[in-house]
């Protein structure tokens, strides 16, 4: 966890690897319910037994998706930043699903920070910026990256 103490650090980091999160594991349960939420039910996902007979992989993988969900969470477990009253999600200027999530895989996210922005202030008074962060995502004992996303957020404080 890396710990940023204010927004003139966070400047200071641009271009920089910040963090690396922690490991999460890719289990059948969460691919069977990212399925059930979002109605993807493609059997290279959720039929463990055809998966395993029938798909390249020899088991079932995650939604390119579901990988993709999981930056809050590898992001919140990579950085804290101190004196933040809120964080939004802002949105992606580019995805892209280098390689298959075999179920069972563990991932973390490389972490670089691309860009930093100040927003003007909200009419409540909070300052802000806009961050542009280079996420990479590995799985365990790969040599090629999952997903590499630009993520954008927003810090308020």
């Amino acid at each position: 966890m890396r710990t940023i103490a204010s927004l003139e650090e966070l400047e200071t980091l641009q271009g920089q690897e910040v963090a690396v999160s922690e490991w999460f594991e890719i289990t059948q349960q969460q691919v069977n319910l990212f399925a059930e939420a979002t109605g993807d039910h493609q059997w290279i996902h959720v039929d463990v037994e055809r998966a395993r007979r029938e798909s390249p992989f020899g088991a079932p993988v995650a939604h390119g998706f579901l990988t993709l969900s999981l930056l809050p969470q590898l992001m919140a477990s990579a950085i804290h930043m101190e004196g933040v009253k809120m964080g939004v999600n802002y949105g992606l200027n580019r995805v892209r699903f280098t390689a298959p999530v075999p179920v069972g895989s563990r991932l973390r996210g490389r972490v670089k920070l691309l860009k930093v922005e100040r927003l003007d202030p909200t009419p409540n008074g909070l300052t802000g910026a806009q961050s542009t962060w280079e996420v990479t995502i590995e799985r365990e004992g790969s040599d090629r990256p999952v997903c590499v996303a630009e993520s954008i957020s927003r810090r308020y404080s």
